[in-house]
Order: C-alpha cells, then sequence, then structure tokens
C-alpha cells in the first residue's frame, strides 16, 4: 500500500457518516426474525382497528365490521353451515366462523371490533400516562428540592394502593362525575381511569435518568450559553432519553390492554359495543352449556397481542438501550 493509499483511506474514514442510535437500533431490529414477525402481528392488529375506526366513523358498511347484525341461529357451532334464505332467491349455506352468541350475532365479528375497542383505550391511556408522568418526572429530576419532594409524596402515595382498586375507584367516579356539565361514560371513562393512574412507573423512571443525566457535559455547556431551564429539559434532556419512553411505552401497552379487559370483566367498562373483556364476562355463564367458543375467540386474539408486544418490546429494548445490546 503506497502513502497515497494510505491517505484516501484515512479520508474516507473521517469522513465517514456515523449511524446514529436510532439507525443502529433499527437495523439490529430488522435482523431478528422473530421481532419483525411480532412486529407485522401488531400492525395487523392495528391496521385492523384504524379500518374498524374509520369504517364506524365514515358509515361504511362493511359486512365484517357489522357485529351486531344477526347472521344465524343462536349458539352456532363454529365452522357449521345453516340455510341462509335471502328476500329473494334459492336458499343459500354460509358458514360460521367462530360460531354465534346468544342472539345469533357472529362471534369472529365480535372479536375483530373487539380489537378496536382495546387498541383505542390503550393508545390513549399511553399517551395520558406520558402526557402527566414524563414532564413531572423531568421536572423532579431536574430541580430536586420541594418540587421532588411533592412528586415523590405523589408517587409513595399511589404507589401504596393496589393498582386494580385504584383503577376501578377512578372508573366509578368518572362515571358519577360531570366536569362542566359533560357526562363520562363509556370507553372515554376507561381510558381516562387508566391513564390517570398508571404515570407513575415512567415518572418515577424519568426522574432516575434526568438525575443521572443533568450534570452531563452537554447540560453544563447548554448552561455556559446561558440556555434556559425549560430548554436545557425539553430540548437536551428528554430527546436523549426518548429512547427509553418509547421503549416503556411498548412494554406497558399490553399491561393497558389487560386493564381495559378486567375493568370491562368487571361491568365497568364499554358496555354498548363490543369488547374481549365484556364477550369473556357474557360467555363464563354459558360455559357449562357446552358454549365455549366466544370465550375461546377473546382469549386468543388477547393472546396474540400480548405475546406480539411482549416479544417486540424486549427486543426494542435490546436494540435502543446501549446498556442492553447483545448483538
Amino acid at each position: 500500500m503506497t502513502e497515497n493509499d494510505a491517505i484516501i483511506l484515512d479520508s474516507d474514514d473521517s469522513t465517514r457518516p456515523g449511524r446514529s442510535l436510532w439507525s443502529d437500533g433499527i437495523r439490529r431490529l430488522r435482523r431478528r426474525r422473530l421481532a419483525m414477525v411480532c412486529f407485522w402481528v401488531i400492525v395487523f392488529y392495528g391496521g385492523l382497528a384504524a379500518f374498524e375506526f374509520i369504517a364506524e366513523s365514515t358509515g361504511w358498511k362493511v359486512p365484517f365490521t357489522q357485529w351486531n347484525e344477526i347472521v344465524g341461529p343462536s349458539y352456532q357451532k363454529p365452522l357449521a353451515a345453516y340455510e341462509w334464505a335471502p328476500e329473494e332467491g334459492p336458499a343459500q349455506r354460509r358458514w360460521t366462523l367462530f360460531g354465534t352468541d346468544f342472539l345469533g350475532r357472529s362471534t369472529f365479528r365480535r372479536t375483530l371490533y373487539g380489537a378496536k375497542t382495546s387498541i383505542t383505550v390503550a393508545l390513549f391511556a399511553s399517551l395520558i400516562s406520558l402526557a402527566i408522568g414524563v414532564p413531572l418526572g423531568a421536572i423532579a429530576g431536574y430541580f430536586r428540592g420541594w418540587i421532588d419532594e411533592i412528586v415523590i409524596w405523589m408517587i409513595s402515595t399511589l404507589s401504596t394502593i393496589p393498582y386494580i382498586l385504584l383503577l376501578m375507584a377512578f372508573a366509578v367516579v368518572l362515571r358519577i362525575w360531570k366536569p362542566f356539565g359533560l357526562e363520562i361514560r363509556g370507553i372515554t371513562a376507561v381510558y381516562l381511569a387508566m391513564g390517570l393512574t398508571s404515570w407513575v412507573g415512567i415518572c418515577r423512571l424519568i426522574r432516575g435518568e434526568i438525575i443521572k443525566r443533568k450534570e452531563s457535559e452537554y447540560v453544563l455547556s447548554a448552561r455556559a450559553v446561558g440556555c434556559s431551564d425549560g430548554r436545557i429539559i425539553f430540548s437536551h434532556l428528554l430527546p436523549n432519553v426518548f429512547h427509553i419512553i418509547i421503549i416503556n411505552l411498548s412494554l406497558r401497552f399490553v399491561s393497558f390492554i389487560h386493564a381495559e379487559v378486567i375493568l370491562a370483566f368487571l361491568g365497568l367498562g364499554e358496555t354498548d359495543k363490543p369488547s374481549w373483556g365484556a364477550m369473556i364476562d357474557s360467555a363464563r355463564a354459558e360455559l357449562a352449556r357446552d358454549v365455549w367458543w366466544e370465550m375461546t375467540a377473546a382469549t386468543v386474539a388477547i393472546f396474540f397481542l400480548s405475546l406480539a408486544l411482549n416479544l417486540f418490546g424486549d427486543a426494542l429494548r435490546d436494540c435502543l438501550d446501549p446498556k442492553l445490546r447483545v448483538d
């Protein structure tokens, strides 16, 4: 190798752009086949929920979105055909994939609509919990003093109450509370109750990260050039812990889905429209009559979504957190 060649190689290495945290994390994530399979399962559930929402908002009548339409006799077994006679024309045979409920409504359609309910609740609850927990944790960790003591007192108080009991109490109170004359009920009360009670974990996590990073060199440099405290928190500190927020959100999303199922099972969730918890609640009394398919359909739907979210969240944590990278 000549001297000129060595100079060219050195210049190429010095000008080659480095990978950012996000691009390197995505590259690592794409190399994990199981994580990508889980990602597409989550995309399928999310796309299904979005399609259900758009169809309901626009009044678009698609066959499998009409969950309250009577499609056959009551308690029709799965994969069983029945005679269906339209107003004009000969009788036809139609198959029921997951059977029907006691009113003759398709269990398959109700299961698909339950994805919209659960994912909508989990999404809005996540946004509310992040909107409360992230700013409180950042402010408490940065300023410390009496502000930190107040936030710690709130965290300690809420942490001493069992989460399910606290969630049920908020759901009941929101049903009877009418702020500004507005009635809060149904799915709105569910995600408000979960969002207002689930910010403790992310607040504690962000507070600890801000305390650890507040004396970093880039923070000291920002103070030296005259940046305000608000700019340091929201423009320098929070962007550097944003990957932790994303990881925490992916891991907690499944807990919000489970919480919605529990509330619906207890009769405190969505009652006017199908949800997986309401389906399990209505199907438990029919198990003695050998009507098992409604509970099975809701349980299988919850299982696949929960498994995909957990596996993808673990892979995302390994790829984005520099301390946990294994490949």
